[in-house]
């Protein structure tokens, strides 16, 4: 369309609109509101994608409930220490994990536990024997506090760069930052020195902000 003197609009009217205009919203935003949210924004788990939801605080504060009957929970914010040998070689062997690093959630949806570990192309998927797991909270009833779908046990096998094993209860946006992590930095069979470099440093992470389990 030409716009002339005889269109009946302006053109200094069209400039003053345009340059009126707000400009587009950048940086990240909140996914249930498209409210600003910074970097060090929370989490909430769609149950039936399972997927994660970046969210602002007020979105987050609706879903905390963990007695509601809802689509969405926000992840918690608690690290927890179980200790060492938590899960020893026998326990390893009983799981099936083939890898030494791994996280294990509780998925509700499915009502089972399962498991993933990180390499080059994510996250795979291991379902766990119920037995095995059975047996192993039944020998550390701590491991019970894990909430459903939004906290994971990140652990290490002994031995296998872990040393003497490790076990944290973590949020589990905590799991798929690691995962990200490796994904991109993973060189080789076995994902290389930075790989191992970004394990190390997000466990150190972990180990600085875990409480001992069992504190309130």
């Amino acid at each position: 369309m030409t716009v002339g003197r005889g269109s009946g609009v302006p053109l200094a009217a069209l400039r003053r609109v345009l340059r009126d205009r707000p400009a587009p919203p950048t940086g990240e935003r909140c996914d249930m509101c498209a409210a600003a949210i910074g970097p060090d924004h929370a989490h909430v788990v769609d149950l039936r994608g399972r997927t994660l939801m970046c969210s602002c605080r007020a979105c987050y504060l609706l879903f905390t409930d963990e007695r509601a009957d809802l689509r969405y929970r926000a992840v918690p914010e608690r690290y927890l220490a179980f200790g060492d040998r938590v899960l020893d070689e026998r326990s390893w062997d009983e799981l099936q994990i083939p890898v030494a690093l791994a996280f294990l959630f509780r998925n509700s949806e499915q009502d089972r536990i399962v498991a993933f570990y990180p390499g080059p192309a994510g996250a795979t998927e291991s379902e766990l024997p119920l037995a095995a797991w059975e047996r192993i909270v039944a020998a550390h009833p701590g491991l019970a506090v894990l909430r459903p779908d939004v906290e994971a046990l990140l652990v290490q096998r002994p031995g296998r760069g872990g040393a003497d094993g490790a076990c944290y209860l973590v949020p589990i946006d905590a799991c798929y930052e690691l995962v990200g992590r490796l994904r991109t930095a993973w060189r080789g069979f076995d994902g290389g020195r930075e790989a191992h470099e970004a394990i190390d440093a997000f466990f150190a992470r972990v180990r600085a902000r875990a409480k001992p389990a069992g504190e309130p």
